[in-house]
């Protein structure tokens, strides 16, 4: 009789897993109420807006100058923070979207479709910015054309004059369109996922799930446009390019937010065509961010001269990096 039982419940688990995994249109079931939501939906675009607004023009203030103290730790905070919407925000929705059983089968089989993605989009980053660089060495001879410590000059006739400035290629053309190159990739990196944060808070119906979001996207954006902000300031763009990077980063949470709002008839976050390009949007943005935090960022800011001989600096911009990890870390439990 017990292996009767046994046999039954085995029978049966397929069907209660199944029954575990649906891939209807989402609902919140008894908290659903869509006047409320609707209501919390528009205080969430406002108050993403300022956030968004407040986080990316506060390293643009004149008394952020980029060689204080001050300036330095938003810099490494922020560079914190992008690592860690990367790791601990991005890559897991992400996986969670290419790896949903709504999916059905899926052509690439149990390979880590995610991450072979993830590369390549890191890959892509290295490539777009060594191409505009080289393009830019090309045509500009007699530039200063090196990017660490040691500052090369070459002249015409092919000989080259090495000298050891601090870090002077930063004041250099070339330093120049570096800074407004990651400006540029980071700026597409942070919007990609911007837009889906923004998609996905649309989505919801329920005012419990509304509320906490409301208030973790809110710092969320406010951190990354914080590190947006810091390289925007670097770059030393016209007044009309900061204007258009910062409203243009500001917009894009609560636009996903009203885009969803006004195709909520019409779009399924649990499609399979939905569920794929989420995935994959996703994984781009997590490869940029990631290369980007590490390699543009830390890298690029410790090994100058300033950090390298003050083990005070250094000792802020570790405290600062995992400040930065440790918030946005803490924001994935409700974002």
């Amino acid at each position: 009789m017990n292996m009767k039982r046994l046999i039954f419940i085995l029978l049966l688990l397929p069907i209660y897993i199944c029954a575990e995994c649906t891939c209807d249109k989402s609902i919140d079931n008894v908290d659903e109420n869509k006047s409320r939501a609707l209501k919390l939906k528009l205080i969430a675009i406002a108050s993403i807006l300022v956030a968004s607004a407040i986080g990316v023009c506060l390293p643009l203030i004149k008394s952020f100058k980029p060689e204080s103290k001050i300036f330095l730790s938003v810099k490494f905070f922020t560079a914190g923070v992008i690592l860690a919407t990367g790791f601990v925000h991005v890559f897991p929705d992400a996986n969670e979207s290419l790896e949903n059983p709504c999916i059905g089968d899926k052509f690439w089989g149990d390979f880590p479709l995610a991450n072979l993605l993830a590369m390549l989009a890191a890959v892509a980053v290295v490539m777009v910015e060594k191409t505009m660089t080289s393009w830019f060495d090309r045509s500009n001879d007699g530039k200063i054309i090196v990017y660490n410590d040691d500052v090369e000059k070459q002249h015409g006739d092919g000989d080259h004059v090495h000298g050891s400035h601090t870090h002077a290629y930063l004041g250099s053309s070339e330093g120049l369109l570096h800074h407004r190159i990651i400006s540029y990739v980071l700026e597409v990196g942070i919007i990609i996922h911007s837009v889906i944060i923004g998609i996905s808070l649309g989505v919801s119906m329920s005012p419990k799930i509304i509320k906490p979001l409301i208030v973790a996207l809110s710092f969320h954006q406010m951190f990354e446009g914080m590190g947006l902000g810091s390289y925007i300031t670097e770059a030393q763009f016209k007044i009309r390019t900061i204007a258009t990077m910062s409203t243009f980063f500001s917009l894009t949470t609560p636009i996903g937010i009203v885009c969803e709002f006004l195709l909520s008839n019409i779009y399924d976050e649990n499609s399979r065509t939905a569920l794929i390009v989420q995935g994959v949007l996703n994984v781009a943005s997590t490869g940029i961010l990631i290369y980007m935090a590490l390699v543009d960022f830390l890298t690029v800011d410790f090994m100058k001269s300033n950090i390298q001989t003050s083990s005070r600096l250094q000792a802020l911009a570790f405290v600062s990096i995992l400040v930065g990890i440790g918030c946005m870390s803490l924001l994935a439990l409700w974002a």
